[in-house]
């Protein structure tokens, strides 16, 4: 079935690729009049050159990709010759046929047409005479100045990427680069498909990262539908990958952005001393760090959380904040446990840990089964969510707890709840009124001043105990006759009575109040 060219829709000027559809679409050629008579569903194959040829055996000449010009002079009357002249250029993989009508052929040649057919080959047509030269030169130097500009445009990139490893950018900055040039979504993940940064538009990226596992050993094992990646790593060892996920353009240079990129990388790592594990960390800290803050709905971090390895079906999730907690150390202790979970610095000194468990396990004997695996750190957890969309609120939660024990308070359990901090983490979320703030001010005046900070110091041990001067004494090391003598020194400066209750907590509360404006 014949097609003619004004049905065909010309692909967007600034499509990357030359195609057949892109080269009958050149003005000179629609001066040929050409008509598509075979293989039309065929059209967006790559042109890699243009051949002229007229021998029944043409293949052994071509390498694949040729789109072949001729007048069929040598194939007229014979239709063997025209049958294997076709097979011929299937068998070398050419881009198409392109038959002038004249004197040999003045129509188009039904064997040929139908062997074009069965072979899927693009076979075209030309109804008014035609000077091949003219398209071979045309087409040859459009091919060479795309190919320049391949080239041109590789080199950009890795004067880009090169720029900013020199400046010390950090890898999404990096990945933020390569996913501008690509147009795409940029995704670098280790050996076992968990990803460790995405780069490119957030709903893209997204998308990409909906099902990932699946996608990714499916579409990631070939180039297929835009699928390109390379391989990171270096001195015979393999420790992931960069993909470009559906990139749109020519697949030679979309497979030479993509090595560009993965060589930026293997530098970056190499420059930095960094490590893909490091790579993991930095994907953990952005999901946790999203999650804390609430500015990203927790709906779209679904996906980062799946892609990352987070199992999140059917799942009873335990948000966790560790005091003066060593990520490497906490991360160690999971595996030791077997517990699937990530873990990421937060500011501050905090280090997050989100577990993720079956929802037939005991959250709370996990839990304390971790902490007690952890010497010299404050375990702050929030209650368990069986919900995803809960996880940043119970984030926040643990947050708050371990924000509340920060400056210090004694005989604590060893997994700190809301409940545990009572009053101190009520004045912990009040902080930053300017009641409160004024307040501690005016109670704690006569301390606030370099003079007194070990009074203040002293006065927090005693407040703490719960006004017990036998244990501040011991946690001092002083005198119990000391220890009166600074009491003393407190109580004239404040003029307070810490002996009555009621001054006394209206001390405490202040001091509470500074220590966390403090904090």
């Amino acid at each position: 079935m014949s097609t003619t060219l004004e049905r065909l829709e010309p692909l967007e000027p600034l499509e990357p690729t030359l195609s057949v559809r892109q080269v009958l679409m050149l003005e000179r050629v629609l001066a040929g009049e050409p008509e598509v008579v075979a293989g039309a569903g065929q059209l967006d194959r790559a042109v890699r050159w243009v051949h002229v040829a007229e021998a029944a055996d043409v293949g052994v000449m071509l390498s694949g990709g040729e789109m072949v010009l001729t007048t069929g002079v040598l194939l007229a009357g014979d239709d063997d010759k025209q049958t294997e002249y076709i097979r011929s250029l299937h068998r070398a993989e050419a881009a198409a046929v392109v038959l002038g009508l004249g004197r040999a052929f003045p129509a188009p040649p039904d064997v040929m047409r139908r062997a074009a057919e069965r072979c899927g080959l693009p076979m075209v047509v030309l109804h008014r005479p035609f000077p091949f030269a003219e398209l071979t030169e045309e087409v040859q130097a459009r091919l060479v100045r795309r190919k320049f500009a391949a080239v041109s445009m590789s080199e950009a990139v890795r004067t880009a990427l090169t720029g900013l490893i020199t400046a010390g950018a950090p890898l999404q900055r990096m990945l933020d680069e390569i996913a501008h040039h690509s147009g795409c979504p940029v995704v670098v993940t280790n050996l076992a498909h968990r990803v460790l940064a995405t780069a490119g538009e957030r709903s893209a990226v997204d998308d990409v990262l909906r099902d990932w596992e699946r996608i990714a050993r499916q579409a990631g094992g070939s180039e297929g539908d835009g699928w390109i990646r390379a391989e990171l790593g270096g001195r015979g060892e393999r420790w992931g990958q960069i993909m470009l996920c559906g990139y749109r353009g020519d697949t030679a240079t979309g497979r030479l952005l993509a090595d560009r990129a993965a060589e930026s990388l293997v530098l970056h790592r190499m420059l930095g001393g960094t490590s893909a594990h490091t790579w993991e960390e930095q994907s953990a800290q952005s999901l946790l760090t999203d999650l804390v803050s609430g500015v990203v709905p927790a709906r779209q971090l679904l996906p980062r959380a799946r892609a990352a390895g987070l199992p999140v079906n059917r799942r009873t999730f335990v948000p966790l904040v560790v005091r003066d907690g060593d990520p490497a150390e906490l991360d160690r202790v999971l595996r030791l446990l077997g517990l699937p979970g990530i873990v990421a610095e937060l500011a501050d000194g905090a280090t997050a840990v989100l577990l993720s468990l079956a929802r037939d396990q005991d959250a709370a004997v996990l839990t304390a089964n971790f902490a007690a695996r952890l010497t010299g750190m404050v375990v702050a957890a929030a209650d368990p969510r069986t919900v995803w969309d809960d996880v940043p609120a119970g984030m926040r939660e643990a947050r708050h707890v371990a924000d509340a024990v920060a400056s210090g308070v004694l005989d604590l359990p060893a997994v700190v709840r809301l409940k545990d901090v009572h009053l101190r983490g009520l004045i912990r979320l009040l902080r930053d009124d300017p009641h409160v703030q004024s307040f501690a001010e005016r109670e704690l005046d006569g301390l606030l001043c370099a003079a007194g900070d070990d009074l203040l110091a002293v006065l927090r041990t005693y407040l703490a105990t719960g006004r017990n001067k036998s244990r501040t004494a011991q946690l001092h090391h002083v005198s119990r006759p000391a220890l009166y003598r600074r009491l003393e020194a407190i109580q004239g400066r404040l003029g307070v009575d810490l002996d009555d209750f009621e001054q006394a907590a209206s001390v405490h509360i202040a001091l509470l109040a500074h220590d966390a404006q403090q904090g």
